[in-house]
């Protein structure tokens, strides 16, 4: 089943906090988009194409909600638009390139730790997985 992103619940612009707790739950779309950066800058298209590899194509992001989510993004901190732009003869000079800002990696460290605790609380209740999960057969 593939899912398609196409709705954004606002990151706050207007907050003031660097306590990444207060960031917390993040909405899919945000979750996925700070999930593509974890491992350096990229323009809007490699986000889009990364977070269709990192859900076996499960989830397609459009243009709208990405760019939206990346405008509410900077405006919160949680990410940075990168200086450095590659060899022009080799990158379009329109792109732009985006990275986790230091309260972006804090935010995105909390999420991951607080979904990780609602699956081990989900598994300590049985629920049952619809698909295994890696190394379980």
């Amino acid at each position: 089943m593939r899912t398609v992103v196409d709705k954004e619940v606002e990151v706050s612009e207007s907050r003031t906090t660097k306590d990444p707790e207060e960031f917390l739950p993040l909405s899919p779309a945000t979750t996925h988009i700070m999930l593509a950066l974890a491992d350096g800058e990229k323009h809007g298209y490699a986000i889009m194409r990364e977070v269709e590899r990192l859900t076996n194509d499960e989830v397609s992001m459009g243009p709208g909600t990405l760019y939206g989510s990346i405008k509410r993004m900077l405006g919160a901190g949680l990410i940075a638009e990168t200086e450095e732009r590659p060899d022009p003869d080799m990158d379009d000079e329109r792109r732009r390139y985006y990275q986790l800002s230091g309260l972006g990696e804090r935010v995105l460290s909390a999420e991951t730790e607080r979904l990780a605790t609602l699956v081990r609380a989900a598994d300590s209740k049985k629920v049952r997985r619809l698909r295994p999960s890696h190394g379980e057969a």
